[in-house]
């Protein structure tokens, strides 16, 4: 109970502006276009081994399905 009062409210906008200000600082307006395409590049490939069948079990998920249907 204590952790979820630590995180309440965490994501606020306010909080969020912040993070961008401080990114922004880091990083530098020339890089971010650079790193937001990395974090999409990465986000991309968590959703394809996420799609891709479970070798351990044999699932094959709904996206593998619908992507051997289209062929």
């Amino acid at each position: 109970m204590e952790v979820n009062l630590m995180f309440e409210g965490l994501l606020q906008p306010t909080h969020l502006i912040i993070i961008l200000v401080i990114v922004l600082i880091i990083f530098g307006p020339g890089k971010l276009p650079e790193l937001g395409s990395s974090i999409g590049k990465a986000i991309r490939g968590f959703k394809k081994a996420m799609a891709e069948p479970d070798e351990k079990s044999g699932n094959i998920s709904e996206t593998k399905k619908n992507e051997e249907k289209k062929e």
